[in-house]
């Protein structure tokens, strides 16, 4: 079985600006440089079959190179409990374009639609109950604006979790391309 997802990569000097925010919470869990990506679109656990079918229509997948830029920072709670924090993307129809696209991709490799709506955004950290206060953090860094940068292809990537957490491995990648 693969545990396998779609997703944009930053950048390194985009990489660096996001890692560079992330102090100042005791118990935050922040993410490493090899961690940092936008989903397109979480797969799952596949079989053999399904994730070459699924290579195969992301393979298909047409959208012209575009801009994206990070703007500001935010968090996903569950049950009123803050469980990570991210840095937003700029509304950029071009990005949900490719989205849908994708989301379609996978769907046609056989896999359930997905019906959670899409918030793009980059996790920087994992949080849980012994974490420490998030309120300064997020005032410090809720006007974060980095630089636009051009996305030339996204990236079908294996997930593999361990005691450290999750570690992600590029295996395929899609140009864009008119």
């Amino acid at each position: 079985m693969h545990r396998l997802f779609a997703a944009l990569r930053p950048p390194e000097g985009i990489r660096d600006a996001l890692i560079d925010t992330m102090e100042d919470i005791e118990g935050a869990r922040w993410q490493f440089d090899e961690q940092l990506h936008l989903t397109l679109r979480f797969a799952g656990e596949v079989d053999a079959r399904t994730a070459d079918d699924l290579a195969n229509a992301l393979s298909q997948v047409s959208v012209e190179p575009f801009a994206l830029a990070i703007r500001g920072v935010g968090t996903f709670e569950t049950k009123g409990r803050v469980t990570s924090l991210w840095a937003g993307v700029a509304p950029c129809e071009p990005l949900a374009i490719l989205q849908r696209r994708v989301e379609r991709a996978c769907q046609r490799a056989g896999l359930a639609p997905v019906t959670r709506k899409f918030v793009p955004h980059i996790t920087l950290a994992r949080t849980n109950a012994s974490t420490g206060p998030i309120g300064g953090w997020l005032a410090d860094h809720e006007r974060l604006a980095l630089p636009e940068w051009e996305v030339e292809r996204f990236w079908l990537y294996q997930s593999r979790l361990d005691a450290g957490g999750a570690q992600y491995e590029p295996l395929l990648a899609f140009p864009l391309t008119a």
